[in-house]
């Protein structure tokens, strides 16, 4: 073989090379994003366990307020629903999309339940409702913390994926961009509320 025949080897081999340590790359940045997604699938998991409990502390003391309880149950079946289908496939921007609607459909009516307890005086001092009531902050909390986590590990996902050179393996393979999880979905939602007296 003459010396530019090696030399085009060579050239061949460090192609196929790199192109191999680019998409382990972005198949290791994939799989964080799905072990950062599993973080908040646990903080979920929390959250929606917690709901029927707080739902049924402020069963006995909300009896003319069933609309709103029905409506943080219902909300919470949505939410698993969403949580399920996003657990399937965390990079899924549909998968995502639905679930921060579920979730902010779910925060909604848990922040009513919270408001319409505040005219319950025996409700919000019953010791029940108060250590649910702060076990479901704490779990927010520690949800906030997890949603950005994933958002950190799908940027870096996006950004060595919309990086040349490797973006030519990412699309060649199929790798898409991910979402990230927003928590408003709208410039309403984003504005800030009116407070009258």
């Amino acid at each position: 073989m003459t010396a530019s025949g090696w030399i085009i080897v060579g050239v061949a081999a460090a192609t196929v090379l790199w192109a191999i340590a680019a998409y382990n790359r972005l198949v290791e940045l994939r799989n964080r994003i799905a072990n950062a997604f599993g973080q908040i699938d646990v903080q979920l998991k929390r959250r929606h366990d917690l709901v029927p409990n707080l739902v049924e502390v402020a069963r006995g003391y909300l009896q003319h307020e069933a609309a709103t309880l029905e409506a943080v149950i219902q909300a919470r079946g949505q939410a698993q629903g969403a949580a399920a289908a996003a657990r399937t496939a965390p990079t899924s921007a549909a998968a995502m999309g639905a679930l921060a609607v579920a979730e902010g459909a779910l925060g909604g009516s848990l922040g009513r339940l919270m408001a319409v307890a505040e005219n319950y005086p025996e409700l919000k001092a019953d010791a029940t409702m108060r250590q649910l009531s702060e076990e479901l902050t704490s779990t927010e909390n520690r949800l906030g913390f997890a949603r950005q986590a994933f958002n950190d590990q799908v940027l870096d996902f996006n950004n060595a994926a919309t990086r040349f050179p490797a973006l030519i393996v990412a699309r060649l393979l199929g790798f898409a961009p991910a979402p990230m999880l927003e928590a408003t979905r709208s410039e309403a939602e984003r504005a800030a509320p009116q407070v009258r007296f």
